[in-house]
């Protein structure tokens, strides 16, 4: 599960790991610290994207936007690798909301 938290990220933003940590964070606490760490990343590239698109009108909000496409796509990959061999992981350049 906590692998999917991870990789549902790449495709539904902060709402897939959301719904997987709410359902499973009593049941695991590994899923619970992905979960976490997921969610706080994501809140994250949230207020990245959000300040790329106010940044859009100096242009440089361009390559904001598109760094955080990427990161948004790398870190969770890394993520799931993790998860899948067991280990821990925090994702860098995350504020940390949920503790």
């Amino acid at each position: 599960m906590a692998l999917l938290v991870h990789v549902s990220a790449i495709f539904t933003g902060f709402v897939g790991p959301l719904i997987i940590w709410l359902i499973k964070k009593d049941e695991s606490p590994f899923v619970d610290r992905h979960g976490k760490s997921a969610l706080n990343f994501q809140f994250t590239l949230l207020i990245g994207y959000i300040v790329s698109v106010i940044l859009f009108i100096v242009l440089i909000g361009i390559l904001t936007f598109f760094a955080c496409l990427i990161l948004g796509l790398v870190f969770p990959i890394i993520g799931a690798i993790a998860a899948n061999k067991g280990e821990e992981y925090t994702y860098p350049l995350s504020i940390k909301f949920i503790k």
